[in-house]
């Protein structure tokens, strides 16, 4: 595991504090959490499990039905 160190004024640090505090972890465990929600590259399992849940929300073929023809995309 590594250790980085960080620098944070007065008032960063009394949020960090709280924040650690009120969720019941210690400030590295809530750093840490924080790091990885806000660098994942994935959708978090709360919203994967969203998938399918609203049946009368219609179709990506639907909803694009009515907009008629896209315009052209420059090439990469």
């Amino acid at each position: 595991m590594s250790q980085i160190t960080l620098y944070l004024d007065e008032n960063t640090a009394a949020v960090v504090k709280q924040a650690a505090q009120s969720e019941g972890v210690s400030q590295s465990q809530w750093v840490s959490r924080l790091i990885r929600e806000r660098t994942s590259t994935e959708w978090p399992e709360a919203v994967k499990a969203l998938a399918g849940a609203w049946v009368d929300m219609p179709l990506a073929q639907e909803i694009r039905a009515g907009t008629g023809r896209d315009v052209e995309r420059e090439p990469f």
